[in-house]
């Protein structure tokens, strides 16, 4: 369910309403809005005193955000075993294809290969 905010004429208030489907049986044939502070029912979408929405607040600019961050030197920066390759992936485990050890997509090492771009 749907809920919009509104100037409820029943009960005066600033409210949120709540959409509600109309059905006929089994076949829906409109929605209605229904005031969740007193439970006024407005049957059309138009007869409905909806509040025009209100942006969020701008708390924080651009000079607020933090610094990124950087994991990797410049000299290390695709120099993992992520793109190495002998980096050999399937759904069990990660390892490398000289040594046939288990590694992880950021190890590091001395015999890295890069892969070919495809």
């Amino acid at each position: 369910m749907r809920s919009m905010e509104i100037q409820c004429s029943g009960c005066g208030e600033v409210t949120l309403a709540r959409l509600e489907p109309v059905y006929d049986g089994f076949k829906k044939t409109g929605e209605s809005f229904i005031c969740t502070g007193c439970g006024k029912l407005y049957e059309t979408e138009s007869a409905t005193p909806f509040i025009e929405k209100r942006g969020a607040p701008a708390v924080f600019n651009d000079d607020d955000r933090p610094d990124p961050i950087s994991v990797f030197d410049d000299d290390e920066r695709r120099k993992s075993c992520g793109w190495c390759r002998h980096f050999v992936v399937n759904p069990f485990t990660q390892r490398c294809g000289l040594t046939n050890k288990a590694v992880e997509a950021t190890d590091l090492c001395l015999r890295f290969d890069p892969k070919e771009d495809s």
